[in-house]
């Protein structure tokens, strides 16, 4: 009578690989959803914004000529004015939160992808997907400091 001894190492790869298909579900189900989410936002945000700018009255441009007349173009604001602006109904502030939102969508796809290399342990793609990110946030931090 032959003796029956549990294969353990393949319970534990079939646990291991069954978490890891756990994990790869979540991950290209939860992504393309987070992304669609975002880009539907800003697409809200953005339609919003137009038709507050073709329906609102047109003081805001005109304000704006006025003040490009005495050589005062743009200024900076900070996103707490920007907020305060869009939630008094401005569509230029209306569609600047559509445009942050907009560019959350490449950011949030860099950062899944550097996590998943991240996670499998593919170095090299890891420092790709870093220097990309990176980019991106230089990217957006010199924009708004320029």
């Amino acid at each position: 009578m032959a003796c029956v001894v549990p294969d353990l190492m393949g319970f534990a790869e079939m646990v291991d690989r069954g978490t890891n298909d756990q994990e790869e579900r979540i991950l290209r189900l939860w992504t393309p959803l987070l992304l669609r989410s975002i880009l539907v936002a800003s697409v809200i945000l953005l339609a919003t914004g137009l038709v507050l700018a073709i329906t609102g009255p047109s003081q805001h441009y005109v304000k704006t000529f006025e003040n490009a007349q005495h050589g005062l173009t743009h200024q900076p604001t900070s996103f707490p004015i920007i907020v305060h602006h869009a939630l008094q109904g401005d569509p230029d502030a209306v569609m600047t939160i559509g445009l942050m939102v907009l560019t959350l969508v490449p950011l949030a796809r860099v950062l899944f992808c550097f996590l998943l290399f991240l996670r499998e342990g593919d170095f090299v793609y890891v420092l790709f997907t870093a220097y990309v990110l990176t980019s991106l946030i230089l990217g957006i931090v010199l924009g708004r400091i320029g």
